[in-house]
C-alpha cells in the first residue's frame, strides 16, 4: 500500500474505513502536488518508465501483487497530466487510461494465467514506449 504509508500515523493502520479513505486521499493529493511541480515531458518520462514497472512486474508471478497498485498509480498520472498535454496526446492518454482500468479490474483473475500475465507485460511495454515517444525526452 504505497499510495496510504506515508501518512499512516506513527502508532499503525488507521480505525476505521474512513480514516483510511482520508489517509488515502491525502497521500494522493501530496503525491499529486509533487508530481505536477515537474515538467510535462518529465511527467511523460515517469508514466513511461511506471509502465516498464508494470511489464516486469505483470511478466513474473512474484511481482502480480504491486502490479494493481502500479496500474492504479498509473491511472492517475495519467489524470494529472492529459489536461496539459497536446489534444491529440491527450486523447490518446485518456484511451490508454481505459485500458488501464480495464487491466485494473481484470487482474485479480488474470494474475493467475502466465499467458495474460504476458498480455500485459507486452501491452505496458507498448505503452511504455508510446509515452516516452510524447515526452519527446529522447529527441534532445
Amino acid at each position: 500500500m504505497q499510495w496510504i504509508s506515508s501518512t499512516l500515523p506513527r502508532h499503525g493502520w488507521p480505525n476505521n474505513r474512513a480514516e483510511f479513505h482520508k489517509a488515502c486521499m491525502i497521500n494522493r493529493e501530496r503525491k499529486r502536488e509533487r508530481y505536477l511541480r515537474d515538467p510535462l515531458p518529465v511527467r511523460l518520462a515517469g508514466l513511461a518508465a511506471d509502465f516498464e514497472r508494470i511489464a516486469s512486474s505483470a511478466r513474473h508471478a512474484t511481482g502480480t501483487a504491486s502490479v494493481v497498485e502500479m496500474l492504479e498509480e498509473s491511472q492517475y498520472y495519467i489524470e494529472w497530466t492529459a489536461a496539459e498535454a497536446e489534444p491529440e496526446v491527450a486523447g490518446e492518454l485518456v484511451d490508454i487510461q481505459r485500458m488501464v482500468a480495464a487491466w485494473r479490474r481484470a487482474w485479480p483473475e488474470a494474475q493467475h494465467s502466465p499467458a495474460i500475465r504476458t498480455l500485459l507485460s507486452v501491452q505496458a511495454k507498448k505503452w511504455a514506449d508510446q509515452v516516452l515517444d510524447y515526452s519527446g525526452v529522447l529527441d534532445r
